[in-house]
């Protein structure tokens, strides 16, 4: 009996030991605002592990009693950790809330190879606009935010109607591809009002690539390509509001409501509204100095949840808008007139995106989709230019690994309808076919080389072909370096992307048919992170060079009654040098500061056959930029503080008795902004253009509108005073 309890008691009292003492861990994953799913879940020094679900929940079992080290990790946001006591026998539950990845190199983007990867594993020099940076400056337009990146610069291509577009190192907006989502939308009629309508409430992240990018995305990305990316509706808040108002009297609004159906199908509904009607003359010069507007956008975006992560999703946008800039005494009743000047522009836009991956497995098969129509009915004064366009897209991408290998390879369709009353007269219907392949080759740990070939068939053209040759290097362990090499081929669209054929009353001469701009370009990136004072960041370096053989350039110094386009007949050169900081602090400052000096000019022969170096209008030598963030954690507070500076550029050549500067001055416009984060929502108040500098008036002989000597291009620097401004934003998170 005795051996029968000893053997019981040791049992008992060996039983913790005998069997593991375990717990179980269950969880769920979110960003603050929605689920974060597919996150990569572990317990460390342990194999015990998972992934978040499509609705961020996660559950671990058979983990050892006593503490533990929980780590969760998903691209595009900073490292997650937390200490954990499991208790033998129960279970315990966790909320994860990952921070946005502050570090530029880890932020995934897809642009670069039409695949999803980190800047750092990009061989291709992608420089990314997150959502949170587009919220430290509250703009109504894109191409504002976009020119915080150094080497970015908006250009006032019209000092009445305001149009505008992006210069990257030095090339105008026509050079520079822009993408919503990967699709070529903003191309020819829209570049110069286009991206007016795209609010940045509904952009996720915007990428950019300062390089040849044709291969990928056809004959207009000769000098880069902006994709603006809009956020996925499974990442939007259930309601979501932002708005703010100016000294000058400018509303802007953004909403959206993301419903969901199910555990699969989530929309986006979105909206923007803006309406400026301040008529301000601060130059005296008896006309508005930016354009008075009434802008409105709808957007709706579906996705469809669908096995193996496979995409499914589809977008439309309608944008209406109705602007105008001309003499303060304009009425609506006044437009078209011959006596009282004004330019009034209606545009209305239809976009469809969408993006459908097939089901066949081990292979990456996907159809992206786009179509757009935009029609432009506007007024010069007493000119009518009416236009209408109509692009029809299609991608057919196939993937897939092959050992070292990493193939992409697609057919591309794109049909494109063209008709304006201009001089030129044109209309255009035009079917574009193209193919193209790429191999990104691995070669060892630490070297990938990048190759790649676009062969596209214009009808008055023939077959153009496109190479690009790319390679990156890890030299050391926080030392890259990337050289990307490849050619261009655009094709002018002259009245739809230069409106100073349409402004003012300079004639405009066409000498010869216009051919096809063709250029080689090559970059070199030096980018190299580093460890100070607790703190980390990146130092990045930039060398860039383009040769054109042939180049459209609207010539205004020959006479000052005309406008001249020919083709270039000698060459054009756009070379430069950028370098930038980022800089984050062990406490919560940040820095970034950047720029570019570059040198774009075009050489041709006079009647004497020499040869004549002319500088490109409108390139400064110098520019740059800076952003300082500071955070006060406990108050919840944070001061964002943004400028840039722009050194002299050419300007164009009148005569007298119109005589001006014909090289700007040095100027900087910088803006604050202070920001209090509430329980649901936060509010923010700042100055832009803090320095209250603009320059005197754009126009030449605004006296006279309709006389011959009247011009809007000599807008060169801010035509917008100093101005203060208050706004909302809020969100109603999922639970």
């Amino acid at each position: 009996m005795n051996r029968i309890i000893h053997l019981l008691l040791l049992i008992l009292f060996a039983s913790p030991y005998a069997f593991p003492q375990v717990g179980i861990l269950k969880g769920n994953v979110s960003d603050g605002m929605a689920a974060v799913p597919f996150a990569t879940i572990g317990i460390k020094h342990t194999k015990l592990g998972g992934v978040s679900d499509s609705e961020g929940n996660f559950i671990i079992d058979n983990i050892p009693a006593g503490e533990q080290e929980l780590q969760v990790s998903v691209i595009g946001f900073e490292k997650y950790t937390q200490k954990i006591a499991i208790e033998n026998g129960r279970e315990q539950v966790v909320s994860v809330v990952l921070k946005a990845s502050t570090h530029s190199l880890e932020q995934v983007v897809v642009t670069g190879t039409m695949k999803e990867t980190f800047i750092s594993a990009s061989p291709v020099k992608i420089e990314v606009i997150t959502q949170k940076f587009l919220q430290t400056n509250p703009t109504n337009n894109i191409i504002e935010a976009v020119q915080t990146v150094n080497g970015v610069q908006e250009q006032i291509n019209c000092g009445v109607c305001g149009t505008n577009d992006i210069h990257v190192n030095g090339m105008e907006g026509p050079y520079t591809l822009v993408l919503i989502d990967g699709m070529p939308i903003m191309s020819a009629l829209a570049t110069v009002y286009g991206f007016n309508g795209i609010p940045t409430s509904l952009v996720d992240r915007v990428e950019i690539i300062k390089g040849p990018s044709s291969t990928l995305y056809g004959s207009e990305a000769v000098g880069g390509v902006i994709n603006i990316i809009t956020t996925k509706p499974e990442k939007m808040p259930v309601v979501g509001f932002n708005t703010f108002y100016t000294s000058h009297r400018e509303l802007n609004a953004d909403f959206a409501v993301t419903p969901r159906f199910g555990n699969k199908i989530t929309t986006t509904l979105s909206g923007n509204y803006y309406r400026n009607q301040y008529r301000m003359d601060f130059n005296d010069d008896n006309f508005t100095d930016i354009p008075l507007n009434s802008r409105f956008t709808l957007f709706n975006k579906w996705s469809v949840a669908r096995k193996e992560h496979r995409i499914a999703n589809i977008a439309l946008r309608y944008y209406t808008e109705n602007r105008f800039g001309g003499v303060m005494q304009w009425q609506p009743q006044y437009r078209g007139s011959d006596s009282i000047y004004g330019e009034s522009i209606y545009t209305n836009r239809v976009e469809v995106i969408g993006s459908y991956q097939l089901p066949v497995s081990n292979h990456h098969l996907r159809i992206d989709f786009s179509y757009n129509f935009h029609d432009q009915d506007s007024y010069y004064g007493k000119t009518y230019y009416r236009a209408q366009q109509q692009i029809f897209f299609s991608n057919l991408l196939w993937s897939r690994k092959f050992g070292k290998h990493d193939v992409l390879t697609g057919i591309t369709l794109r049909y494109q309808l063209y008709d304006d009353n201009s001089l030129a007269n044109i209309n255009e219907r035009k079917f574009i076919p193209g193919l193209f392949v790429q191999d990104e080759y691995s070669i060892g740990k630490n070297s990938v080389l990048l190759s790649g070939l676009r062969v596209d068939h214009h009808e008055d053209h023939g077959f153009v072909f496109s190479p690009r040759l790319s390679f990156k290097q890890k030299i050391r362990t926080y030392t890259t370096v990337r050289l990307n090499s490849g050619t261009g081929f655009r094709l002018v669209h002259l009245f739809t992307e230069d409106h100073a054929a349409l402004t003012g009353s300079r004639q405009v001469v066409i000498k010869n048919n216009l051919e096809p701009e063709q250029s080689y370009n090559v970059n070199l990136n030096v980018n190299h992170v580093y460890s100070f004072a607790n703190g980390t960041g990146t130092l990045d370096a930039d060398a860039f060079y383009t040769y054109f053989t042939n180049k459209i350039v609207p010539d205004y110094t020959i006479d000052p009654d005309l406008i001249i386009y020919d083709n270039l007949g000698g060459y054009g050169v756009t070379r430069g040098f950028a370098a930038s900081i980022n800089h984050a602090f062990a406490f919560p400052l940040r820095l970034n500061i950047g720029a570019t000096f570059q040198d774009v000019y075009q050489v041709t022969e006079n009647t004497a056959g020499e040869k004549i170096k002319e500088k490109q209008l409108f390139t400064p030598a110098f520019s740059g930029t800076f952003v300082v963030g500071y955070k006060f954690r406990k108050l919840k507070l944070s001061i964002d503080y943004t400028g840039r500076v722009m050194g002299p550029q050419k300007l164009p050549h009148y005569e007298a008795p119109f005589t001006r500067p014909e090289t700007s001055p040095w100027f900087t416009i910088q803006n604050v902004q202070v920001t209090k984060e509430l329980k649901s929502f936060s509010v923010y108040a700042g100055v832009k253009n803090i320095f209250n500098w603009t320059q005197s008036s754009p126009l030449i002989n605004p006296e006279n509108p309709f006389g011959k000597d009247f011009d809007t291009a000599y807008a060169w620097g801010p035509l917008q005073t100093r101005r203060f401004f208050v706004g909302v934003r809020w969100n109603l998170q999922r639970k």
